[in-house]
């Protein structure tokens, strides 16, 4: 698979490694994006293997609870400029779909176009149309997710990212102290992209492809290589157990008060409030996250109008 000056300049992006570097990771994967990435990462190259989410859109990813806090949904909805994304308009329809989804509760975006907008007599795509028109750019309703029960919703950096937490408790979710608790568990989410709940919710695939990168890191450590495979496997298990701290909620140190974990802080919360809480579930959404970006040639633009 052959591969361009873009490609190594997309790589050096998503790595932060040097363009000489990303140019022998290609070759070396035949152009394949992902193995370069592991191949950086295999020989201790790529500085931020968690940052390689390209995010590459504008627009807004917004959350939101109903008032009894038992029901919650965060939505993305792009556009094609961060200008148009702060204009009023545009985020009074997002509030609108989230509105809809809410209320409809539909099982995809093709079902929710198909909805009575919330507060209006028309369709979602019929609105989604005018709103095109009214605003002068294409606006893309792109995912969505909706729980019932206990939620706590949370908009990071005014629509940059999107998190809504799902609960099993029996305490009041509209309990203030128990949404200040919840908006703490979201802007974790939010601001260290965790990925799992806990190690089970860890796909056995993932471990095993963190293992094969760990080893092939060891192996490039003089002070490793010739290391007895036991004891390799033994280092790598530890290893493990810092993935699991570093990307399953439950057992990340809070990011409040370094001396515990989230599930340690969810008790003592639970203690205090004279009740019990257990983290379900969750999503995060960061606005256009894996879309790629569109790229203007002002100076191309330019001459075509010289022309």
């Amino acid at each position: 698979m052959a591969f361009t000056a873009q490609d190594v300049k997309s790589l050096r992006e998503k790595t932060g490694c040097g363009m000489m570097d990303c140019k022998k990771a290609l070759t070396e994967a035949n152009g394949d994006m992902d193995a370069a990435i592991d191949f950086l990462r295999e020989q201790g190259l790529a500085k931020a293997a968690k940052k390689a989410s390209r995010i590459a859109a504008e627009g807004v990813a917004y959350a939101q609870t109903n008032e009894a806090g038992n029901s919650g949904v965060v939505i993305e909805v792009n556009a094609e400029t961060d200008f148009v994304a702060k204009n009023a308009d545009f985020q009074a329809f997002v509030k609108t779909l989230a509105d809809t989804v809410m209320a409809e509760n539909p099982a995809d975006v093709e079902a929710l176009t198909e909805c009575v907008a919330a507060g209006t007599s028309v369709k979602v795509a019929d609105l989604l149309q005018e709103k095109i028109q009214t605003i002068g750019e294409n606006i893309k309703i792109r995912r969505f997710a909706k729980f019932d029960g206990p939620c706590v919703a949370y908009v990071h950096a005014g629509g940059k990212i999107g998190v809504i937490v799902n609960f099993e408790t029996d305490i009041d979710s509209a309990n203030p102290e128990f949404v200040a608790y919840g908006k703490d568990v979201a802007m974790q989410i939010a601001a260290l992209n965790t990925q799992y709940l806990d190690e089970s919710d860890v796909p056995a695939e993932v471990v095993e492809h963190e293992k094969e990168i760990m080893i092939a890191q060891m192996k490039q450590d003089p002070k490793m290589a010739n290391k007895p495979e036991q004891v390799i496997a033994k280092i790598v298990d530890g290893k493990v157990g810092k993935f699991y701290k570093e990307n399953c909620l439950v057992d990340q140190e809070f990011v409040k008060d370094s001396s515990m974990t989230v599930n340690a802080y969810t008790q003592s919360v639970a203690k205090k409030l004279g009740g019990s809480i257990k983290i379900t579930k969750f999503v995060r959404f960061e606005k256009g996250e894996g879309l790629e970006k569109r790229q203007d040639d002002f100076a191309a633009e330019v001459a075509s109008m010289v022309k």
